[in-house]
């Protein structure tokens, strides 16, 4: 099969650079499983944008203050100066967010942001609403189950990839290749994330010698609520600490004052670090509050997390959750510049989570992600439209190895264990060399590739972690 441009995801990165490549071109999107299965679906709080021109150097301010200086300003401004174009072809296409009884806009406001500037659709469906409408936008065709297990490259150019499609191998050619994958939830005992994203193509890159950056710069959301057994919890939006919702331990104090004046509303790692160490400290649960909401209005702002832990058992407003930090969000990946190209080698783009366009340095802002994902699409589908395209081999070998074998599930279950023990939260200098042994061990041991891939990203994230001596953002050093 030979197209012009092949998407690996269908998440708002994927989905939105589908729709700005015009149909004159052959593109194929490929999931790994259902189209529904990704971080977009289960995003809750919405989508950044500048309020108007005057918001956009302020914007841009609290995205660098919230990176910990580690930004690259040149992307932000990017980021910042490009949300209201896209907020506005969202809005022509007939994409609706929340609005009030007079027609205009709702904003809302989350951690470390200096001002309401968040839209959202569906109260707290945001993800699932606009990852819906792009689906329905999207022209090309998809092939979903479709698991991408290498990336087809000839002398330093992008030929395809190979995929494993209902058990069977198939090489698929395209001219360019964009890859919209996703983050790495599934390396870790607890997560937010979709259940297949397991960071398959960090690995590839790895293997293939294409760099990641930043990747020990890892999100892990402070309330998620950790009652149920599998390992993706139920994510608690920051949207409502943002709107009132206040975190507070089993007697009802409110602590997080003790560590930084914001309380609430400082940014993710700080409020995630507050209650990692004040549990260890105190032995006491952490729970989170809503007793500052209208009932009728919590159902209407928040349907789904109202619906779900009504589902669990909880009434809210009126009760309590208890809550844990729980991994989120891959501020690092494989290095683009500012059009989603990678530089070494042609044809081959990345957008989105496992992309590092250098926007969110060592902390994300809340709710830049979906427009991070929405801006570097859409500059990256105008890159592929003028971009002649790449000339490969006529044929090109395909990789024999077995994908799975016996023992993969038990050492997948020790590397998410032992990552979320101690390449999480806060760090050890000694639990870093720990796991990175472990890591290298099972690697040299008999094992298939999905599970190998899985390790090799998972190394490249130990590596940067030890190569970075000291605490900046979210990376933070005990």
């Amino acid at each position: 099969m030979q197209y012009d441009v092949v998407i690996i995801g269908a998440g708002v990165a994927g989905l939105y650079a589908a729709i700005n490549i015009p149909v004159s071109k052959k593109v194929l999107v490929l999931n790994k499983v259902f189209p529904w299965e990704c971080n977009t679906f289960y995003a809750q709080g919405g989508v950044t944008t500048a309020r108007d021109e005057s918001d956009i150097p302020v914007h841009i301010q609290d995205t660098i203050e919230a990176g910990a200086g580690l930004c690259d300003e040149e992307a932000v401004s990017v980021l910042s100066n490009s949300s209201r174009d896209v907020i506005a072809d969202l809005v022509s296409l007939g994409f609706e967010f929340d609005k009030d009884d007079e027609g205009r806009l709702l904003y809302t406001k989350e951690a470390a942001h200096s001002q309401e500037r968040i839209l959202h659709a569906g109260g707290d469906g945001t993800g699932r609403h606009l990852h819906h409408f792009l689906l329905q936008q999207n022209p090309h065709p998809m092939l979903s189950n479709a698991t991408v297990i290498d990336l087809l490259i000839d002398d330093g150019e992008a030929c395809g990839v190979v995929i494993d499609y209902e058990g069977e191998r198939r090489s698929i050619r395209a001219s360019q290749v964009i890859i919209a994958s996703g983050g790495l939830g599934s390396l870790f005992e607890y997560h937010t994330n979709a259940y297949k994203i397991s960071g398959d193509l960090q690995g590839i890159c790895v293997e293939k010698g294409i760099e990641l950056e930043n990747m020990e710069m890892l999100q892990f959301h402070p309330t998620v609520y950790v009652g149920n057994y599998s390992a993706q919890k139920q994510l608690l939006s920051e949207a409502l600490r943002g709107e009132g919702a206040m975190v507070e331990d089993e007697n009802g104090h409110r602590f997080l004052a003790d560590y930084d004046e914001r309380a609430e509303l400082a940014p993710r790692d700080i409020v995630s670090r507050a209650i990692f160490d004040y549990t260890k400290k105190t032995g006491l649960q952490v729970y989170l509050s809503f007793e500052r909401f209208d009932y009728v209005y919590f159902q209407q702002r928040f349907p789904n997390i109202h619906t779900k832990l009504y589902d669990l058992g909880y009434d809210l407003p009126k009760q309590r959750v208890p809550i844990s930090p729980a991994f989120h969000y891959a501020i690092g990946g494989i290095k683009t510049d500012l059009d989603g190209e990678v530089e070494s080698v042609k044809g081959l783009y990345a957008i989105g989570e496992v992309a590092s366009t250098g926007v969110h340095g060592a902390n994300r802002l809340a709710s830049n992600s979906l427009l991070e994902g929405l801006v570097f699409a859409k500059r990256t589908a105008e890159k592929v439209i003028t971009f002649e395209g790449t000339h490969c081999a006529q044929t090109l070998p395909i990789l024999d190895e077995v994908l799975t074998r016996e023992g993969d599930k038990a050492k997948k279950d020790e590397l998410r264990r032992i990552m979320w023990e101690n390449v999480s939260i806060v760090r050890t200098h000694q639990g870093l060399s720990e796991v990175q042994e472990a890591i290298d061990a099972m690697l040299d041991e008999k094992i298939g590739r999905l599970l190998k891939l899985r390790l090799l990203t998972a190394k490249s994230i130990v590596d940067s972690a030890i190569q970075r001596k000291t605490s900046i953002g979210a990376h933070y050093i005990s």
